[in-house]
């Protein structure tokens, strides 16, 4: 081997496979050093840190899977790119689970080779120019374009710093208007790969028959009106990341065109014979369940687990608590000074109705709602009598007491119902108690979640919570 301290470490029992490897890289002056077994990996890991290595999952001595375990509890910023036969997908899958950089199912190209290895070398590169990210004890209510400090918020925060330093796919799902193009955005900033361009394709924003030339790109005379040879998203995002939001809308056939480029990294133009080796980082969203896309023939189940390695959920606004006020204080500020207005604040009542609210819309509409109010008013402070609808409707459900927390009316209370006890034998269990008066509120009140919370002086994100555990028991 050459004096020149090694880029990569090729863990490969085939020593033909090794001999095809090596020369695939040195075209591209990237300097090897191979080992056969699970054993001489060790060895060879124990003399060096290496910043990069191909690992077959699959050795004669164990399983690779060890060796990328070992890895990623040393936190020692080697990246790791998992080999694997074909149809062992799944396997794969959850390499990039614990932590794997990427994965290459067999056999691969040389250009895929090189362009995955490349791209990890990078990466390794540009973590090291900028440093590791820093841990801190104390919860930001701010990350890149987010705003909230809830538990939820900080599980995403956390969840994108440790999924983005990884080329791993990332499956969002969340409602309409829970940020999920903004989660997509902060993977891609938190990353190495920051430089590089973020390409956004709403998906349910395209034409059909047009998807195809916008992923992939066409060539002049492909089809009536292509004009002109065009880029497409794939190809604009080479080096950066490419977002597919609300990928539930693809038809079936343009869903195994994706899956091939996902698997070989190559392009092919609209009406092109000539293919193109790119390097992008999938990012994808959708606001349906896409477990049950698949049960319905609607989304491939093979694309559905290339895409669903990192799953994050973006919480509804309901579930957030107090970033409820925090981000409607932050429109406000913002919208207030586009509009050459002076605003003091929100009114304790018009709080009450904005953390009562259910939010359907989430933080979209929340952001609708403030600017409404800051266009159609003079200023000063933000009273339940400036709400446009339906929190105006709403507003009437909602009293305010003490520091402007929101409850409901004090009302005379009616029988038990025959719930308390009249023996030792009769005495249920309190979990049990709280299901009936909640499911009772709720049906009593025609479905209506924030104005049953009023009415038993919870919060509704508290009862949104309860109801979701019971489903999920």
């Amino acid at each position: 081997m050459s004096e020149q301290l090694a880029d990569v470490l090729i863990v490969e029992d085939s020593a033909s496979l090794r001999k095809i490897y090596t020369e695939y890289l040195r075209v591209e002056n990237i300097q090897v050093d191979i080992a056969p077994s699970l054993k001489d990996a060790r060895e060879r890991l124990g003399e060096r840190q290496y910043p990069v290595v191909l690992l077959d999952i699959k050795l004669p001595d164990g399983d690779g899977f060890e060796i990328l375990q070992e890895l990623t509890e040393q936190d020692n910023n080697t990246l790791v790119i998992v080999m694997t036969a074909h149809g062992s997908i799944g396997k794969a899958v959850d390499a990039m689970r614990l932590g794997a950089y990427d994965f290459l199912e067999k056999p691969f190209d040389s250009r895929r080779l090189r362009a995955t290895v490349k791209s990890a070398l990078a990466q390794v590169a540009n973590l090291a120019a900028r440093g590791e990210f820093e841990s801190s004890d104390s919860k930001p209510t701010q990350f890149h374009s987010f705003i909230g400090g809830s538990d939820q918020m900080q599980d995403v925060y956390e969840l994108i710093k440790r999924a983005a330093p990884s080329k791993a796919s990332v499956f969002i799902t969340g409602e309409s208007g829970t940020g999920k193009e903004l989660c997509a955005e902060a993977l891609h900033r938190q990353s190495a790969r920051s430089d590089g361009p973020f390409i956004a394709l709403n998906c349910a924003a395209i034409p059909k028959d047009l998807m195809e030339s916008e992923i992939f790109g066409h060539i002049k005379g492909a089809f009536t009106g292509a004009t002109a040879n065009r880029e497409g998203a794939a190809t604009m995002a080479n080096g950066g990341t490419l977002f597919l939001d609300e990928i539930g809308e693809m038809s079936f056939d343009l869903q195994t065109k994706l899956l091939r480029f996902i698997q070989t990294g190559i392009v092919q133009k609209v009406g092109s014979n000539k293919d193109e080796v790119v390097d992008v980082r999938f990012i994808c969203a959708t606001n349906r369940e896409p477990l049950e896309e698949v049960r319905a023939g609607r989304f491939r189940e093979d694309l559905y687990y290339r895409l669903h390695v990192i799953p994050v959920a973006m919480p509804a606004l309901r579930d957030r608590g107090e970033d409820i006020l925090l981000i409607a204080k932050q429109f406000l500020k913002r919208f207030a000074r586009e509009e050459a207005k002076q605003y003091d604040g929100f009114s304790p009542s018009a709080q009450a109705v904005f953390e009562q609210y259910s939010w359907p819309g989430n933080v979209r509409e929340l952001q609708n709602v403030v600017r409404n109010i800051v266009v159609l008013n003079q200023g000063g402070i933000i009273d339940v009598k400036q709400l446009p609808p339906p929190l105006d409707s709403f507003s009437a459900q909602v009293k305010v007491v003490e520091k402007g927390s929101a409850k409901a009316p004090r009302r005379r209370r009616g029988k038990a119902n025959g719930l308390l006890a009249s023996n030792i034998t009769d005495i249920r269990p309190m979990a049990e108690i709280e299901r009936l008066f909640i499911e009772n509120a709720i049906k009593l009140c025609e479905g209506n979640v924030p104005k049953a919370a009023a009415l038993l002086e919870l919060s509704p994100s508290t009862i949104y919570r309860k109801k979701q555990a019971w489903e999920e028991a």
